[in-house]
């Protein structure tokens, strides 16, 4: 018999050659069998099972008892205090001189035979399941879950929100850079909006600090935070509580799930973003494309289901919910408010002042009244900082020695704002007029931004420079000719050359400039005629007379 063969195709074949008219002897022969072999192939149609074999003497066996003592014992010890395999073994050692056994062997005698006694004693398997059916529009799953992508070429450690519908499948994501209570609540209404609705029944969560303040007992009972009470109320949701740590994931596996597919599927590799909004956008679109799958042996996909499920949500209430969180912090002399650990900027005009400050997951807004006055990404961690160049610049035109080493110049090249035309720019005017002249001549450059597109000025920098125009008049000149289309194509900052040089063109200085643009003159030439009038001597006789008398 070939090691292919099984004994089943054996036995068929010895009884096919036999009723062939094969003898006995001659089918031990050809199939290479034993007479034993033979007569059971010809006797019944399936192998007889094999046989078990003896289990061996081991040294474990004289202290089997005294493990299953400790493993009966644990029935009724507190869940953190019951024995572990190297417990085991170590009691064996020290107070049963078991120097002849390892601690690999109690390690897989313990596996299976505490299994063993818990069933003996009616306790059942360690976890059990029962399946379970899920309404249309009825319920859902709520859960964060952490990603790493590189957000501005910076590894950055950020969170996804996830809802999903328990029926259909059909699942909303949001990254946002904390799992707060802001991220929290912005995460559910752009879920519902997404969605259309809010399911009729239960939606199901952990015991989330932006949710739960306090677990209560053993019981499903939860003390809620007050701006949760409030959303939720607003929303109509009604809410589920999971039970406290790893024992209660079970009870909402399909987000569970569902973040780990999504994550294995969307963010491998490592996305690579400008900001958090851009990495939304992709996130929207991977949704999108997830409604064409199927789930496990479902014969729809996920759109289709949902499709069904969509018109039994209940609709989403008239009334806007502020998710955000309004602080109100004084701005410190340094022209900055400190939010959660984090400092942002502000104009400088309202050093001193007490502010109004709205906190959102991936932004915050900073108003004076009811005027916005700045806005900022949101920071993630704790003890940094934001600040805007543009911020700084009224405080930098009486403090010009200030601005060489400032922070915000700093960050204002780490994020593109200043670039290599205005360094050189700048290089140039210090050269020119001094340090302190030429510093202020480029802040007065940078205070065109406000009125002007960042690429205009860009171009008009660099124009004035290969002019050698060191003026921030002539800068303004140069970029109002971009903005309105005299100089062609913008030399945008992309399109420079590493060391900050842009595509040649040609400068105007500004007295050229406004004769040229002059409106014509049709007045007629002066004339000297009516002059003549004063060359005559009619007055000298009158002189005479007079001296006469």
């Amino acid at each position: 018999m070939g090691n292919s063969q099984s004994k089943v195709d054996l036995y068929a074949a010895i009884r096919q050659d036999h009723r062939l008219g094969m003898s006995l002897r001659a089918l031990q022969r050809r199939h290479n069998v034993t007479w034993r072999t033979v007569r059971r192939a010809l006797d019944g149609q399936w192998p007889e099972p094999r046989k078990r074999q003896r289990r061996k003497e081991s040294r474990l066996d004289p202290y089997r008892p005294l493990i299953d003592g400790m493993l009966r014992a644990d029935l009724d010890a507190p869940p953190k205090q019951r024995h572990t395999a190297q417990r085991i073994f170590d009691r064996l050692v020290e107070g049963h001189g078991a120097n002849d056994i390892s601690y690999f062997m109690v390690r897989v005698y313990v596996k299976d035979r505490r299994r063993e006694i818990r069933r003996q004693a009616g306790m059942g398997p360690e976890a059990m399941f029962v399946p379970q059916t899920h309404l249309p529009g009825a319920e859902a799953e709520v859960d964060f879950g952490d990603v790493h992508i590189v957000l501005a070429g910076v590894p950055t450690r950020v969170y996804l929100f996830s809802l999903r519908l328990s029926y259909s499948g059909k699942a909303v994501h949001r990254v946002f850079a904390s799992c707060g209570q802001e991220a929290f609540f912005e995460g559910h209404v752009h879920a519902f909006r997404v969605l259309g609705g809010i399911p009729r029944g239960r939606i199901r969560y952990d015991n989330l600090r932006a949710a739960v303040e306090r677990v209560l007992g053993f019981s499903r009972a939860r003390v809620e935070t007050d701006r949760w009470t409030a959303f939720r109320s607003h929303w109509g949701i009604d809410a589920f509580y999971c039970r406290p740590g790893i024992e209660g994931a079970h009870e909402k596996g399909g987000v569970e799930g569902q973040i780990g597919y999504f994550r294995r599927n969307h963010f491998v590799p490592v996305p690579e973003v400008a900001s958090l909004a851009e990495l939304n956008e992709l996130v929207d679109g991977w949704d999108v494309a997830d409604e064409g799958r199927r789930l496990r042996s479902r014969t729809r996909t996920i759109g289709a289901c949902f499709a069904q499920e969509q018109p039994l949500l209940r609709p989403l209430p008239g009334e806007v919910f502020e998710t955000g969180r309004w602080f109100t912090p004084r701005v410190d002399r340094f022209g900055q408010v400190t939010v959660r650990s984090n400092a942002y900027s502000v104009p400088v005009r309202f050093i001193g002042r007490q502010l109004r400050v709205l906190l959102h997951a991936n932004d915050l807004v900073v108003y004076d009244g009811r005027t916005e006055v700045a806005r900022h990404e949101r920071l993630s961690g704790r003890g940094g900082s934001r600040l805007v160049l543009d911020h700084y610049l009224e405080a930098l035109l009486r403090k010009p020695g200030a601005f060489p080493g400032s922070t915000p110049l700093e960050q204002a090249r780490s994020a593109g704002r200043f670039t290599p035309v205005h360094d050189k720019w700048w290089a140039a005017a210090r050269a020119a007029h001094g340090e302190t002249a030429g510093t202020r001549a480029l802040i007065e450059v940078l205070l065109l931004a406000r009125h002007m597109e960042h690429e205009h000025v860009v171009a008009g920098l660099a124009a004035a420079h290969r002019a050698g125009a060191l003026t921030a008049d002539a800068v303004a000149l140069e970029a109002r000719k971009v903005a309105e289309g005299d100089a062609g194509e913008i030399p945008a900052p992309s399109r420079a050359s590493p060391d900050g040089e842009v595509p040649s063109g040609t400068v105007t200085f500004l007295s050229d400039w406004k004769l040229s643009h002059l409106p014509p003159d049709t007045r007629p030439l002066p004339s000297v005629a009516h002059y003549d009038q004063l060359v005559t001597r009619r007055g000298r006789p009158a002189r005479r007379e007079k001296e006469g008398s």
